[in-house]
């Protein structure tokens, strides 16, 4: 098992910046890679961004690409989110997930097997 406690959302102007943090416990030497997925109101969850335990190369949706930056601490079993630029549009509750098993398609929903509740970001005009 797996716990992923996520933490850093808050209401921000647009234009702003924020860190969401996500904190793993349990069985956390398993986990293979993190992710960010974000669900607005209305809307499916989607991809936002990933980065395998291994390399520091992150993973991340069109959407989000060179305002967001997804990092790890594996020593504090941590993976970060920096948005930065953020738009109205970024406004949603943004999970955390962990896949622990091979990791193939790293931006699909269904290849991470554990969640936290999620955070809520609020950007506003």
């Amino acid at each position: 098992q797996v716990q992923l406690e996520e933490s850093g959302g808050r209401l921000v102007q647009a234009g702003g910046s924020l860190r969401l943090s996500c904190a793993a416990s349990g069985r956390t030497f398993s986990i293979r890679a993190m992710g960010w997925f974000r669900q607005a109101p209305g809307k499916k969850r989607e991809f936002v961004a990933a980065i395998r335990r291994s390399g520091s190369s992150g993973y991340y949706a069109d959407s989000v690409k060179g305002r967001f930056a997804i990092s790890r601490d594996n020593a504090e079993n941590t993976v970060y989110l920096q948005m930065n630029s953020l738009k109205l549009e970024d406004t949603a509750v943004y999970y955390c997930a962990a896949d622990l098993g091979i990791v193939v398609y790293i931006a699909v929903e269904d290849e991470y097997d554990y969640w936290g509740q999620g955070t809520q970001v609020t950007v506003s005009s």
